[in-house]
């Protein structure tokens, strides 16, 4: 079975891919992943990868079109796979169709983690971690026992990430709106577009991905 997960950033679209893999077998295609992998493998595809991270430059389409169409010809991909992180966009949406049209393969579903967006903002922008040991608490949803003190270590320092930034998640979810939920048309046209509620417990949301793809 091979699907796409679509959502903003902090969905849990990864957190979900990384299930699927471990009980179904269905890889997790990580666009990052991916394209470190084909620039550490040398090929002439991954030489040209290389070039434009190293010139600071987004990536073509049609070489990561191409990243995609090599790695889900791997035998681990046998029982499926799920994108996460790609398409972006309609254009890559459409590129897609059309590679793995060529390939004879079939896309099952496409994904919608539907979410609150405020609610988001508040879930990542929250969370923090133990500068020590790394454990994770968050402002309002798991803080420490003792204020100040991670529970695990006893550590007293703590840092953010400054991808968590309320003004950053905002910012990375206008984006996702302006670039990718213009995708979900395209899907629905197609049949394939089904929805989760992203803001629910993780073993509810796949719950619901398992009633989706015929496997809860």
């Amino acid at each position: 079975m091979n699907i796409v997960l679509l959502g903003p950033p902090g969905s849990g679209k990864g957190t979900q891919a990384q299930r699927l893999e471990r009980d179904l077998g269905m890889v997790q295609l990580s666009t990052g992943e991916m394209l470190r992998a084909t620039v550490a493998s040398g090929s002439e595809l991954g030489k040209r990868a290389k070039a434009v991270m190293d010139a600071g430059n987004l990536m073509p389409d049609d070489v990561m079109l191409g990243i995609i169409a090599d790695r889900i010809v791997a035998p681990d991909c046998a029982k499926g796979f799920t994108l996460d992180g790609f398409p972006r966009t309609v254009a890559q949406a459409e590129g897609l169709d059309n590679m793995i049209a060529e390939k004879q393969i079939r896309l099952d579903a496409v994904i919608e983690f539907k979410v609150d967006e405020a609610a988001l903002v508040e879930r990542i922008s929250g969370r923090f971690t133990c500068a020590k040991c790394g454990a994770g608490y968050h402002d309002k949803f798991q803080r420490t026992a003792t204020e100040g003190i991670c529970d695990i270590c006893g550590a007293t320092e703590f840092k953010r990430r400054t991808d968590d930034r309320a003004e950053t998640v905002q910012a990375r979810l206008d984006v996702y709106n302006e670039q990718t939920a213009p995708i979900l048309p395209h899907y629905a046209a197609k049949g394939v577009l089904r929805a989760v509620d992203g803001m629910a417990d993780i073993d509810e949301v796949y719950r619901q991905i398992g009633e989706i793809l015929g496997t809860g």
